[in-house]
């Protein structure tokens, strides 16, 4: 099978063509990046218009790249949510447009499932069951995976997601958008126990996740010691926040493997390609006999390579969507 995918959640116009589940045949992205850099954040109406200027530019060039003419493709894998509901709506829209003009199924796919799944286009997978961590501007979620299509959430933040914190305090520092780039490679500079920041619900019984407290916590910081010693503390500073965000999350993690007992975790979204946090898992794992996947960088941000994937094991199966299917935004899995 060869599968169309189009990925339109957020700020990232994507699509790729997927042959057989596995084989990327193209993979193309068109970032938002310079709108949205100076509002320190994705402003959702200038995203979907964005959009709708380069979705079939971005549908044309994965055809050409995959060296596929319309005809040749057996399926549409989109985004159908969570995420922006105007973005949504312009993948959706164009994934319904092809599958009727081409006579062709569609899938609709969470994008979530997509982020879960991304690791199976890797060489090195896991085995069922596994426990899986999705960190990303818009998620900060924890599920078990028993199979395909078997999700069960153990977890998830109950305000900011760890990559929203992210940019949130790179905008009051001054650091630009988007936030976590910067922070990553300030922080290596930095002593992350310079400074100390709170780590909430870290005694609750609960495998939640919360971090607007943390970001409060940096802004009073900011205010108490002003902008001349922030600036000459910053990479301490920065790499002290960053220790804390992910304490909160291996924390939660260890509770989660004692808890259920399942030896395996993958970790997926774009925070998942953060070093601090790749290198703290990886002594996390040494010391409690982990088995820990990442995907590829390219894989861990948002793509049209995870959808593809995702909806080629709905579509192989005979599964379709209806051309009445409408988008979610706070679709859940």
């Amino acid at each position: 099978m060869q599968i169309l995918g189009i990925e339109s959640s957020c700020d990232d116009c994507a699509a790729a063509v997927l042959k057989d589940g596995k084989q990327v045949l193209s993979h193309v992205i068109h970032s938002q990046f310079h709108i949205h850099r100076a509002y320190g954040g994705v402003v959702p109406e200038l995203a979907s218009r964005d959009h709708l200027e380069k979705i079939i530019p971005v549908l044309e060039a994965a055809m050409s790249q995959a060296r596929l003419e319309w005809h040749q493709l057996d399926g549409i894998a989109v985004t159908c949510g969570p995420g922006l509901v105007g973005s949504l709506l312009v993948g959706l829209s164009a994934a319904k447009t092809l599958s009727f003009a081409l006579n062709i199924p569609f899938y609709g796919v969470n994008h979530l499932e997509g982020h879960l799944l991304a690791i199976f286009l890797e060489d090195r997978a896991p085995s069922f069951p596994f426990l899986g961590m999705i960190i990303s501007g818009g998620h900060t979620s924890l599920y078990r995976v028993a199979g395909f299509s078997d999700y069960r959430r153990l977890g998830q933040t109950r305000d900011d997601a760890a990559g929203e914190a992210f940019d949130k305090v790179a905008k009051l520092l001054g650091l630009g958008y988007p936030g976590g780039v910067t922070i990553d490679r300030l922080g290596r500079l930095g002593n992350p126990g310079a400074f100390h920041f709170p780590r909430a619900m870290a005694s609750d019984k609960t495998l939640d996740f919360s971090f607007s407290g943390l970001k409060t916590a940096v802004r009073t910081f900011v205010a108490r010691h002003g902008e001349a010693y922030v600036r000459e503390h910053l990479a301490d500073l920065v790499s002290s926040f960053q220790e804390a965000v992910v304490d909160s999350l291996l924390h939660k993690l260890s509770d989660a493997v004692s808890l259920t007992r399942i030896p395996r975790v993958v970790f997926s979204g774009g925070v998942a390609a953060n070093s601090r946090l790749r290198a703290r898992v990886q002594e996390l794992a040494d010391r409690d006999s982990l088995e820990v996947f990442f995907p590829s960088a390219f894989l861990c941000t948002d793509n049209a390579v995870m959808i593809a994937a995702a909806g080629n094991r709905y579509l192989e199966k005979g599964k379709s969507s209806p051309l009445t299917l409408n988008v979610d935004p706070n679709l859940q899995l």
